[in-house]
């Protein structure tokens, strides 16, 4: 069984329509359904978030690889939104631990952070990693994976650009590191100088989310 780790269910929500749905830990902000080959669980942004979605998934059963999924942002300028990369290594930015993936062929360096990354933080990661792109949970869950000798992998859907700004957002995160949808349009619905931004945002999600359903659903369902 592959394990499929997420931080938002709508991440995923394109994979798992018709699975599986299992609610026993929905009061604690743990998503997860399965299917006949796999387990897939969402339980949060962050390192936290990443680890209890790791454990979940792994009291399923057994698994042979184990997925760190969703989306991320770009540190490269060449990396547009919509492209789906996988990495070959993970970097942990808060230790400057390397962890690498079971993904082969050209370099792609995905970069950790605590904290959803701005603008200057993705050109200092760039810059100092030449991190392909960013995200929250993908070392978290590459360290759990291989000190259980579990193959790791990341696949990760690009959604905002180098140049575009998302730091704000982190305060829009729920107690079990969701995120509140109804607040943050609550918040743009009084801020006419932010419509452009959140509608801009929106599209390049919603490109980005549907890039990473195919290449998940290509992942669990080769073509022979």
């Amino acid at each position: 069984m592959i394990a499929i780790v997420a931080a938002l269910p709508r991440e995923v929500a394109g994979l798992v329509h018709g699975w599986k749905a299992h609610r026993k830990l929905r009061e604690q902000g743990i998503f997860s359904w399965t299917s006949a080959n796999a387990v897939v669980v969402a339980a949060g942004m962050g390192a936290g978030r990443a680890t209890l979605a790791v454990e979940a998934a792994l009291a399923y059963g057994a698994v042979s690889e184990i997925l760190s999924v969703g989306l991320a942002g770009a540190c490269d300028p060449a990396v547009r939104v919509g492209t789906v990369i996988e990495a070959t290594c993970v970097v942990d930015v808060r230790t400057g631990e390397r962890f690498g993936t079971a993904a082969s062929g050209k370099e792609e360096i995905l970069a950790t952070g605590s904290l959803i990354a701005g603008v200057q933080e993705k050109a200092r990661l760039f810059a100092t990693y030449r991190a392909v792109a960013v995200d929250m949970e993908a070392a978290t869950v590459a360290r759990l994976a291989l000190s259980r000798e579990i193959p790791f992998r990341a696949i990760k859907a690009i959604s905002d650009d180098y140049a575009f700004e998302l730091g704000s957002l982190g305060k829009f995160e729920t107690r079990h590191g969701h995120f509140h949808t109804r607040a943050f349009a609550l918040h743009t619905a009084v801020r006419p100088h932010t419509w452009r931004q959140a509608i801009r945002l929106g599209r390049h999600s919603q490109l980005a989310l549907a890039a990473l359903t195919g290449a998940l659903i290509r992942k669990l369902h080769p073509e022979p």
